[in-house]
């Protein structure tokens, strides 16, 4: 079964840190393909400064020379707050059930998934890729709930993911680049240059329409 992976986020902006995830994810699980998701209005942040058609272009020039990654604008022309299981059974509707999708996470945001919309129905569309993250100091721990899900529901073979449409969790670890969109919007904020954290063309288009000032 082909395996397509799911990368959703506000990408405020979009940085090497996604993009090289992506990429290593797109290696290690054999994936045909990685959709680029940004959230127009994200039901677990503050509402981003920068426009949802501002985020969607920069995406689209980041990815512009890897043929394995499209941007996907399905939450753009959606009402209402972002939600991924909205998202998933949109995207299930459109690529059919011969197509296992991967969505692809920290384990720092697995922590919180329990707070999303309809969270236990995820894996009715999709399986989840947890990419492992360092451990912050403040980062609650897994909760019971979440603990029990993930061990119902974990393997450690990357085969099974292609044996079904959606249900799994699978760890994956790939070498962190420790960049950040905060600060990268910092360093925008203070006059100071982010360029070799992300991609030129879009530190040029966050320039030339003057965003993040």
């Amino acid at each position: 079964m082909q395996l397509v992976g799911l990368l959703g986020g506000t990408f405020n902006p979009i940085h090497y840190g996604h993009l090289r995830m992506a990429q290593e994810l797109a290696d290690a699980l054999n994936l045909s393909a990685v959709r680029f998701i940004p959230a127009a209005n994200p039901p677990h942040k503050p509402a981003p400064e920068v426009s949802a058609g501002h985020r969607a272009a920069i995406v689209e020039l980041a990815i512009c020379n890897n043929p394995l990654f499209k941007l996907d604008t399905c939450e753009l022309t959606r009402t209402g707050a972002s939600y991924t299981f909205d998202t998933l059974v949109s995207l299930r509707k459109e690529l059919g059930e011969n197509v296992a999708l991967c969505w692809m996470m920290g384990s720092d945001a697995f922590v919180k998934l329990n707070t999303w919309h309809r969270w236990r129905e995820l894996l009715n569309h999709c399986h989840i890729v947890l990419v492992q993250r360092p451990v912050a100091e403040n980062q609650p721990k897994l909760s019971d709930e979440l603990t029990t899900f993930l061990q119902d529901h974990y393997t450690e073979n990357m085969d099974d993911l292609s044996e079904k449409s959606a249900g799994y969790i699978h760890m994956q670890a790939i070498p962190p680049l420790d960049i950040s969109a905060t600060k990268i919007r910092e360093q925008l904020k203070a006059s100071r240059s982010p360029r070799y954290l992300l991609p030129d063309n879009v530190l040029e288009y966050i320039a030339t329409h003057k965003l993040y000032t």
